[in-house]
């Protein structure tokens, strides 16, 4: 595992978006996972920006999202399928029908969950953005979840659904269940990126890098992968016992 702090969230971002940069020039057919969340608004943003001003191109790309609410409409502005198409997909090259994730919609849950664990394992995500909540949790997968889980229906925590509230407008109650991609499912993916920033992440971020791999840590899965790259601002990074690079 690699850790990177940076100056800022800014400074961040750039980082992230090099390894993208390099994973998206590279692969021959990039299947790249996405995040989203505040901090990976920044990486979007600098990733745009690089399309705009020197030609990044994503047209080979085809992005995986970790997950995705229930019970919100197809054309809620608060999907992520929708966040991703506004922040990033819709303003560089990505091809109709490049962006995947779970249907919310599906009449048959569970079979959704187990087309779209399927999907995401056939694609082999060459490099997998992820963010940590600020109870450990990756993706959806809140503290308990099993480290071999596979995408399945998840009840949301309280700290989540309050954390997360300010994604949707005043007066919105988030939802309280989502199709997440398991522990295992991620843990699939060639190349782990994980992103943190702010000194609210830092307790959940030491705890997941330097303790106990545990259930109740979700993130602490990624210390049994074989490539990790973690980047923080020094917010983020104030917790940690051993100095990162």
């Amino acid at each position: 595992m690699r850790v990177v702090v940076s100056e800022s969230g800014t400074a961040a971002a750039q980082v992230v978006a090099d390894l993208v940069e390099r994973f998206v020039a590279s692969a021959p057919r990039p299947a790249l996972g996405l995040a989203t969340g505040k901090t990976m608004e920044a990486v979007f943003a600098e990733l745009v920006r690089r399309h705009s001003e020197q030609g990044l191109s994503f047209a080979r790309v085809q992005a995986y999202l970790l997950d995705e609410y229930l019970d919100l409409d197809h054309d809620d502005q608060s999907a992520y399928r929708n966040v991703v198409h506004r922040l990033l997909g819709g303003r560089v090259d990505m091809g109709p029908g490049a962006i995947h994730g779970p249907n919310p919609q599906a009449l048959d849950v569970t079979a959704e969950c187990a087309r779209y664990e399927r999907q995401v394992r056939e694609a082999s995500i060459g490099l997998q953005l992820l963010g940590i909540g600020a109870n450990g949790h990756i993706a959806f997968n809140e503290p308990g979840s099993p480290l071999d889980s596979a995408t399945r229906v998840v009840e949301l925590s309280e700290q989540t659904r309050a954390d997360n509230a300010r994604f949707f407008p005043a007066g919105r109650s988030v939802p309280s269940r989502a199709i997440t991609q398991g522990i295992s499912t991620i843990g699939a993916a060639a190349r782990l990126v994980l992103v943190a920033c702010g000194e609210h992440k830092a307790r959940a971020v030491a705890r997941a890098l330097e303790g106990p791999v545990t259930a109740e840590i979700p993130a602490s899965a990624l210390q049994r992968h074989p490539r990790v790259a973690v980047v923080l601002d020094r917010w983020a990074s104030s917790g940690l016992a051993r100095s990162a690079s």
